[in-house]
This record gives C-alpha cells, sequence and structure tokens, in this order.
C-alpha cells in the first residue's frame, strides 16, 4: 500500500501515572511538519496513515504516532482515561512535532485535537478531521451510556477472566463483522498482511486495556454532541472529510458538525470510519489544499 514511499521508524518513551511504556512513530518526507494522528480503535495504529503519508509526503514531513494504550506493542495494565490521552498529545507535539503546520485527525482523535486546539490556540497548525467521533461503539449504538458499560470495563480488567471476555469479544468473526459494517466499504480492502497487522494489534499484551475503554465510551473527550460543537466553533477554520457510507449514528453527529459556519467539509462517494485508509486517493489532494493553498 505504501509503494516506494520511504518510512522512518523510531521509537519514544512515555510514561504515565509512573507506567513506562514505548511507542513507535513513523516519518516520512521533508519540509513543513504534518501531524497525523490514527483513529483510537481496537484495530488501529499509525500503519493506518500510510496511504495518506504515501500521497502528502512529496510536500511535508509528515509524522505519525501510536497513541498510549493503542498500536502493535505491549501496553501496560491500568485504566486509560481522557486525560492520559490528552496528556500524550500534549507532550508529544512539544518534544517531537513542535508547531506543526497542520494536524489530520482521524475518528476519536480528532475530538482530542479540537480539546488541545480550543484549550492552545495555533499548536496543532491548520486542522483536518476525517470520519471524526467523539462517542464510543457501544455508547453511539445505545444513544448514551449506562452503568453497564463500567461493569464491562471491569469484567475485562480482570486477571484470569478479563482476558478470555476480550478475546471472545475479538474473535476472527467478530472483527471481520466490525470492519465490514463501520469501517470499510469493501470487505476485501484489507491485505493477508493488513488483516496479520490488525490482529497483531488486537493481540497485543495489554491491549484490552484501552479497548475496553475505547469501546465502551470511557475514552470519550466529551459527554454529548453540544460539547463536541462547542469545541469545533472555538477550534474555528476546520475542514472535515466523510464517506457518504458512514454509519446512519455517526453520520449524524458529522452531519451537526459541517453545518457549522466555521466547518468547511468534503464528502467521498464511498467510505465509512476508515475513509482515510481505504479512499486516500480520494482526500488525500483536499487535504493538501487545505493545508498548502
Amino acid at each position: 500500500m505504501t509503494g516506494s514511499l520511504k518510512i522512518r521508524t523510531s521509537q519514544i518513551r512515555w510514561s504515565w501515572l509512573g507506567q513506562e511504556l514505548s511507542l513507535a512513530i513513523d516519518e516520512a518526507g521533508s519540509g513543513a511538519m504534518v501531524l497525523l494522528l490514527p483513529a483510537l480503535s481496537s484495530i488501529s495504529t499509525r500503519r493506518e496513515m500510510h496511504p495518506l503519508m504515501k500521497r502528502l509526503a512529496a510536500r511535508a514531513h509528515v509524522i505519525a504516532p501510536d497513541w498510549p494504550g493503542f498500536g502493535d506493542q505491549p501496553r501496560p495494565s491500568m485504566a486509560w482515561t481522557p486525560d492520559a490521552i490528552s496528556a500524550f498529545l500534549d507532550q508529544f507535539i512539544h518534544r517531537q512535532a513542535p508547531m506543526p503546520h497542520g494536524t489530520i485527525a482521524a475518528g476519536h482523535a480528532a475530538t482530542y485535537a479540537l480539546h488541545l486546539a480550543v484549550q492552545k490556540p495555533g499548536i496543532l497548525g491548520r486542522l483536518v478531521l476525517v470520519a471524526p467521533t467523539w462517542r464510543g461503539p457501544l455508547p453511539t449504538m445505545a444513544n448514551g451510556n449506562g452503568p453497564v458499560f463500567g461493569m464491562i470495563r471491569r469484567m475485562i480488567g480482570l486477571p484470569i477472566f478479563g482476558p478470555l471476555i476480550y478475546r471472545l469479544n475479538v474473535n476472527p468473526f467478530v472483527v471481520r463483522m466490525m470492519i465490514a459494517g463501520h469501517v470499510y466499504s469493501d470487505s476485501h480492502a484489507l491485505s493477508a498482511e493488513q488483516k496479520k497487522e490488525k490482529r497483531r494489534v488486537i493481540e497485543a499484551n495489554g491491549a484490552r486495556f484501552a479497548s475496553a475503554a475505547f469501546v465502551t465510551g470511557d475514552l470519550d473527550r466529551v459527554d454529548s454532541r453540544e460539547a463536541f460543537l462547542d469545541l469545533a466553533r472555538r477550534a474555528g477554520g476546520i475542514l472535515v472529510a466523510y464517506g457518504a457510507e458512514t454509519p446512519p449514528k455517526s453520520r449524524a453527529e458529522i452531519e451537526a458538525l459541517v453545518s457549522l459556519s466555521t466547518v468547511q467539509a468534503f464528502v467521498v462517494p464511498r467510505g465509512k470510519l476508515g475513509v482515510h485508509e481505504e479512499y486516500a486517493e480520494a482526500i488525500a489532494p483536499i487535504i493538501a489544499e487545505f493545508l498548502f493553498p
């Protein structure tokens, strides 16, 4: 998928509440820096940004990190929170990507980017949100949070029982259903190697903790559509790209976002929540025009 693109991979150390972990970063190209933030999901990794990196590296220094708690490396056993994710993003920008020319944030990363852009105006440069979400999958399906979600997180966190529950919920059949229903328009979009990569993300030591937090809504940076839209109003000057086949409930939130006067929108004829990976060739020219007018 990345063709002849020369990607430079490095490692950084990051700690939170006394727990230290290693995170991978991919970089390519040269020139003005553009930060690419992958989605936060059970199958997400920095590699999902490679298709966009390939198409932007000719005119920018593109850099994409794994999020703490996600990626394909071992992760500590801890309760991941929005404050941890926000702290990582703030520190990563100051240490590895200071004052980028622009930032592209996919999925749940979009709300974290908006939150930081409001807290520290200008820190992210020109902001692009791709298939942005603010609410985790289970609260989205249930139209709200409930006590059962906390119970699910606690059960998955248990030493012996937890891994069993997690594996039941990320078995190959469930993952295929998730990919076909919410992430990719073409069920055959992923190569055999990419499918193996997704499995490595799911099966990494400690993967269940951040995954459960995301799925049950415990990594939601905001708790309502109104708060999500308020961040976007205050951030201003945003480009939003999304696919016409985005699942209805997620699409309703995106359409509320793009109705704001401060937001520009681009709709790809096909594509779901993984539109940045599956249809990068369609959105990359629009993103490049926005970043480099």
